[in-house]
């Protein structure tokens, strides 16, 4: 059967402002990719990184490129190693499953053998702010099991301190986002401890992480931008305690599950994370994050108006998604 690719940007603004150390926006720009067949329609969205050199143009041009290859019917493992990994595959492969499910009258957790499907607990993410403010943003959300707190700046002691005594019952964790220093470091890692904070998500910039290996610490640390795809995982093993698996950086579920397999073999905790998007992007990775430590799938909380119909979130409980919305 002959495949047609169709690429689109939309918009969905986010309730607020969304900050971290590198930045703010106050809108989700998400490009979707659709491929369809036999009036059957898979659909996959992805969020392009400026972080990772990517821009929505550049992304919508990726995808398109690849109508060829679409057509003549290019499987999710031959993408491998004709895309890069990133947004633009992520959004394909993802487009692809949930053709293959639908086609198949069955669902991709069924393909994927995923079956514990209950709800599981999010992470909820606090922006990164002055100190006061965000221990006002953690106390009105303190009934949340597990929150995220966005850090990166000189003084985060404080706000460390101010968000524990905001919520005291509360696991939490930190999100420094490559904001930390050699100088601070150990500072903050100490401050951590004290204030029992059960992670801490990429705490020095990607280049300059190899003094992880020598710091003895309580609390483990996450290599979120220091991680990319399976081939990243084994040369962190004396730095990072646990890796964060987005599907906009490994380009796509595919490679998401071979790193995750890849990633408990190796002996790492594993987070399931998102960039800030719509119950699109969300859905495959609530089934790649079945079995994980943590979901920080939070992203359509955040926004203002999400995806009809979107995911299911109970407070921070998100249950597995509907074959309508994907998969």
């Amino acid at each position: 059967m002959r495949r047609h690719l169709e690429a689109t940007t939309e918009s969905f603004p986010i309730a607020g402002t969304f900050t971290i150390s590198r930045g703010s926006k106050t809108e989700a720009e998400v490009v979707t990719c659709t491929i369809s067949a036999n009036e059957i329609i898979g659909r996959g969205e992805c969020v392009p990184y400026r972080r990772y050199g990517e821009m929505i143009e550049g992304v919508l041009e990726a995808i398109r490129a690849m109508t060829p290859a679409i057509e003549r019917g290019i499987s999710r493992e031959s993408l491998l190693t004709e895309m890069k990994p990133g947004a633009a595959r992520n959004a394909i492969d993802c487009a692809l499953f949930d053709l293959e499910a639908k086609a198949g009258g069955t669902t991709v957790a069924a393909m994927l053998g995923v079956t514990d499907l209950a709800p599981m607990i999010t992470c909820y993410t606090i922006s990164l702010s002055d100190p006061q403010t965000m221990a006002a943003q953690v106390a009105a959300n303190a009934h949340r099991p597990l929150l995220k707190i966005k850090l990166g700046t000189e003084n985060d002691a404080e706000r460390i301190r101010a968000v524990r005594l905001a919520a005291p019952n509360a696991r939490i964790v930190v999100d420094a986002n490559e904001g930390w220093t050699e100088a601070n470091i150990e500072h903050h890692l100490a401050v951590a401890a004290q204030a029992n904070i059960e992670l801490i998500e990429q705490p020095l910039p990607a280049s300059n992480d190899a003094i992880l290996a020598k710091i003895r610490r309580k609390v483990a640390i996450c290599a979120d931008e220091s991680v990319h795809a399976t081939k990243d995982l084994a040369a962190l093993r004396d730095r990072y305690d646990a890796v964060n698996i987005k599907l906009d950086k490994t380009g796509g579920l595919t490679e998401g599950l071979a790193m995750k397999a890849e990633a408990k073999r190796l002996g790492f905790k594993i987070m399931v994370g998102c960039m800030v998007g719509t119950s699109l992007a969300m859905a495959p990775a609530v089934l790649l994050a079945a079995d994980c430590d943590y979901a920080d799938l939070d992203g359509p909380l955040l926004l203002a108006r999400d995806r009809v119909p979107g995911l299911r979130y109970d407070g921070s409980l998100v249950s597995a998604p509907r074959p309508e919305l994907w998969g």
